[in-house]
């Protein structure tokens, strides 16, 4: 059963390097669900995204990190990629940004090498996730419990290990955003 998102607002935090299909599909499943999506960058313009072994195709990005406030946003998707949240996590503004969704208690999905920004906004403490393997000992090292699985729910927080797991990652995202406001209303 598809989740109604209607009066969801989704902002994905991505810059080049995403993974292609981690952006892309969890994206249209958001958008046919009746949310909002908006891409959060670096930079204004496209970004171009990585598509497994090669560039692939430029995502027009919606607002920058620097003028886009977490406040106005119900849910976060991080997708993966190994340049993009490599690049991110090393950014103040957009470490902020993802941090502010965790302080609120707001969902957020991140896929394959996503985790490193939820990792450096502080929120893998005492969490289970899961992510691309090789992320398996910087959540350990981050106080979180890494599992081999498809798809991993932790309160607010769900996470998936690559791009075979986009439909398992799309269906509990899709759950998990729906609660999105009645968490801001509590």
């Amino acid at each position: 059963m598809v989740q109604s998102l209607h009066s969801v607002t989704v902002a994905i935090l991505a810059t080049d390097g995403f993974e292609q299909s981690e952006l892309l599909e969890p994206r249209k499943a958001l958008d046919e669900a009746g949310a909002k999506t908006e891409v959060i960058s670096l930079k204004s313009g496209k970004i171009k995204g990585w598509n497994h072994t090669e560039w692939g195709d430029t995502v027009a990005v919606d607002k920058t990190v620097d003028s886009a406030d977490a406040k106005n946003y119900d849910a976060l998707l991080l997708p993966g990629g190994v340049m993009n949240p490599d690049k991110l996590r090393t950014d103040p503004k957009a470490v902020a940004f993802v941090k502010a969704f965790f302080e609120a208690k707001k969902p957020v999905g991140a896929i394959c090498h996503g985790p490193w920004t939820v990792i450096e906004a502080g929120a893998a403490n005492g969490r289970t996730m899961t992510s691309w393997p090789s992320l398996k000992t910087d959540i350990q090292n981050a106080g979180g419990i890494w599992v081999d699985q498809e798809v991993v729910v932790d309160g607010n927080l769900v996470t998936s290990r690559n791009p075979k797991d986009i439909p398992a990652f799309n269906r509990e995202i899709s759950k998990l955003f729906a609660t999105a406001k009645s968490r801001a209303a509590a």
